[in-house]
């Protein structure tokens, strides 16, 4: 996950956001806000990171938000209404979401049915199955004044003391595997990267970690929903750079008739994409129920939008073949601390969508310039 040129203009863009709230709102460098805004960037960015696999072979999901509502629902319903314990009502949630959108991904591929159109009637009916769920009322994660799993979900924060170990691990991990690759690299006669600029990053993405622990430290401690984010980074991360679905969904984005003929199992890997985005759109949607508290017919209205511009300003190209992990979180971090930023101040709801059609378009000139131009 090394940072390139592509994505040093979101950085600088990031900062900017960043310098702009923390001038005009002090708040918003407040242990309490940080620690609220790395929660509301882990829900963002954990569905922005299923986007990213449906994008990468061309294709889109509009019903992503529908979806998180219609889930995290059901497990609601499960644990409040059929009296489920939570992990079970969480398990078949999931088991849900996969089933579903393997389901909508075979019929997308078999049927040639673009995935715009599919998406968009899905986001309609799980919206209508959502409200039928929850028979259009509030449905708790818990009954009041208890805890189960649900609401661990978004109200666990990790002990800074464990955050501390669990940086040096990562960290360990990340030296381990920068000088396996680097041997491997070496072994075939590859190109590697000087030792200078290979500890360079080691040592920057070092200094990331602990700054966020640091950070978290101040509140509470780490969040869970930023640890569930990692997961899902990392196994996103793994899938694509490092499995042969990866290299096919790649491959397909960047020119379906070539991967045809390369013998790429286009369908098969397909499906798997958007089998892959319902088990995270159900792991979001229980993330943000539980942040919300209960299950209300609002829970999940426009997360596609975002998650879709979160992908778009982190460089992913809507058409295809391109868009990495980093550069997808730095753009799910743009938009979590514009929306945050926004919120502190009070801004009115609809200078708030304004703001946020403004900066992705900005974020798509910008990356139709740096096309051009590469």
């Amino acid at each position: 996950m090394n940072l390139r040129f592509r994505e040093l203009p979101i950085v600088i863009a990031l900062l900017a956001v960043c310098m702009f709230f923390a001038v005009k709102e002090p708040a918003f460098l407040g242990a309490r806000n940080l620690s609220m805004l790395v929660t509301e960037l882990s829900i963002t960015a954990t569905l922005a990171m299923g986007m990213l696999l449906v994008l990468l072979p061309g294709h889109i999901d509009l019903s992503a938000g529908s979806g998180v509502g219609l889930l995290g629902g059901i497990g609601s319903v499960l644990v409040m209404h059929q009296h489920l314990p939570a992990p079970a009502a969480l398990g078949l949630g999931f088991l849900c979401g996969v089933l579903i959108w393997m389901a909508m991904g075979a019929f997308i591929v078999c049927e040639r049915m673009p995935s715009f159109i599919v998406t968009l009637g899905a986001m309609l009916i799980f919206k209508g199955l959502f409200w039928r769920v929850i028979n259009n009322s509030t449905v708790p994660v818990v009954p009041g004044g208890q805890s189960n799993l649900y609401s661990l979900l978004t109200t666990y924060y990790l002990p800074a003391n464990y955050g501390w170990v669990l940086a040096a691990v990562l960290v360990l991990a990340l030296i381990l595997t920068t000088l396996s690759a680097r041997r491997q690299r070496m072994a075939h006669g590859f190109a590697v990267e000087s030792r200078e600029m290979a500890f360079l990053r080691l040592f920057i993405a070092a200094q990331a970690v602990a700054l966020f622990v640091l950070v978290t430290g101040q509140f509470r401690g780490i969040p869970l929903p930023s640890l569930i984010l990692g997961g899902v980074m990392l196994i996103v991360y793994a899938l694509t750079q490092h499995t042969a679905l990866g290299r096919h969904l790649y491959a397909i984005g960047g020119s379906a008739e070539a991967a045809l003929v390369s013998g790429v199992p286009m369908k098969r890997s397909v499906i798997a994409a958007y089998g892959c985005m319902g088990a995270i759109v159900a792991i979001t949607g229980f993330m943000q129920t539980a942040y919300a508290g209960s299950s209300t017919t609002t829970v999940g209205d426009l997360m596609e939008l975002d998650a879709v511009a979160a992908c778009v300003i982190g460089g992913v190209n809507l058409r295809g073949g391109r868009g990495t992990v980093l550069g997808v979180l730095l753009g799910a971090l743009i938009i979590a601390c514009l929306l945050n930023g926004m919120q502190l101040m009070s801004v009115e709801n609809d200078k708030k969508f304004i703001a946020r059609g403004v900066v992705l378009i900005l974020a798509v000139w910008m990356d139709m310039r740096l096309s051009r131009k590469s």
